[in-house]
């Protein structure tokens, strides 16, 4: 019960970064750190009781600033794309870095949240201990308006769930999208090939995209496609399918609309790995979800653990707004007005069949 803090590395210019360690009453136990508040472990058992890390990610501080694939990240100002890595909003044209295919912007980068060490606070609460990072985000911080107060808060509660909450303030109109860039494994992190888990998800509909992965505008029903999980099923079933979707992707890598009331917290999502018994819900008061099957990870930067991770060891499901929301006007509203709070939860909730 409770949390640990031990030393998890050094900064170039000599900041220690800290790592915080949750664990219930069940032994089950969740990791993160100050650098990028980065989601690092998440240890739960399988139907026999053998604990596992279900989550991939780095061991070191030199990983987590140079490794690919933004493993456990919180992701903001906005996170997923944004077209033509520009938006409009009151009048004024704002210019984000183009990070993506040479013209858009992804997850808000290069200067990502990620490489800030975080102000920390650790605090018991009703469901137990919570560990708050927040950051201070001044005004043209990767091109948005306004100076931001973000926190992405962790709790680890008695039920195995990992309830992750983000908040944010700004004293001008903004937009805001936060997730957290978390790759599962229910078999275990370093077990291989992910594709054979099954997943089901309360969507009926996807956000179809350009060849550049900006979404058009469309929702495109997803029954009679390889993009329907209204039924679960094994992620590697229609993942080759001769489909323009998953053609452009190299894979899953679309955003989904769920059939909740945007503002409304529903379990959304399911993953199941039959083999060990390991099942994870999602809950989100959000309206989409990014399912990226890892179809760009590369072997080229080792892992925790020692760990080579290669395309498809994992699976995110990054809960989210649409990708690109401020430039279409039927998607739901990213904008957050200047004192508004902007608050969102996503709980990933781990148990066995």
């Amino acid at each position: 019960m409770g949390y640990t803090k031990t030393e998890f590395g050094t900064m170039d210019d000599g900041r220690k970064v800290y790592r915080y360690t949750l664990t219930n009453e069940n032994g089950v136990s969740a990791s993160f750190t100050d650098l990028g508040g980065v989601w690092l472990t998440m240890v739960v058992p399988d139907r026999e009781g053998k604990m596992a890390d279900v989550v991939l990610g780095y061991d070191t501080v030199d990983m987590l600033l140079h490794g690919s694939g933004h493993l456990g990240e919180p992701v903001g100002r906005y996170a997923n794309r944004i077209g033509g890595a520009r938006f409009t909003l009151n009048g004024k044209t704002y210019e984000l870095a183009k990070n993506s295919a040479g013209v858009n912007n992804l997850h808000s980068g290069p200067d990502f949240y990620r490489d800030r060490v975080w102000d920390t606070e650790v605090e018991e609460a009703g469901l137990g201990t919570v560990i708050r990072f927040s950051l201070f985000s001044p005004d043209g911080d990767q091109g948005y308006p306004g100076n931001a107060n973000v926190t992405v808060s962790y709790t680890l509660t008695p039920d195995n769930s990992l309830k992750l909450d983000y908040h944010m303030v700004c004293d001008a109109d903004t937009i805001a999208n936060f997730t957290n860039h978390a790759y599962f494994n229910l078999a275990g992190h370093d077990s291989g090939c992910a594709m054979d888990q099954k997943v089901w998800m309360d969507a009926d509909y996807f956000t179809v995209t350009d060849d550049n992965s900006i979404p058009t505008g469309e929702l495109v029903p997803v029954k009679g496609t390889p993009m329907d999980f209204t039924v679960m099923k094994p992620l590697s079933q229609d993942i080759g399918a001769d489909y323009k979707p998953l053609i452009q992707g190299g894979g899953y890598d679309h955003n989904w609309c769920f059939n909740h009331k945007q503002g409304e917290m529903s379990l959304c999502a399911k993953a199941v790995d039959e083999a060990s018994g390991r099942v994870m819900e999602v809950y989100t008061d959000l309206p989409g979800v990014q399912l990226y099957t890892a179809n760009n990870l590369k072997p080229s930067y080792i892992a925790k653990g020692g760990v080579s991770y290669n395309a498809r060891d994992g699976y995110c499901f990054e809960t989210q707004n649409y990708p690109d929301a401020v430039n279409k006007e039927n998607f739901p509203s990213p904008v957050v007005k200047a004192g508004e709070e902007y608050q969102t939860t996503t709980i990933y909730k781990f148990s066995v069949l």
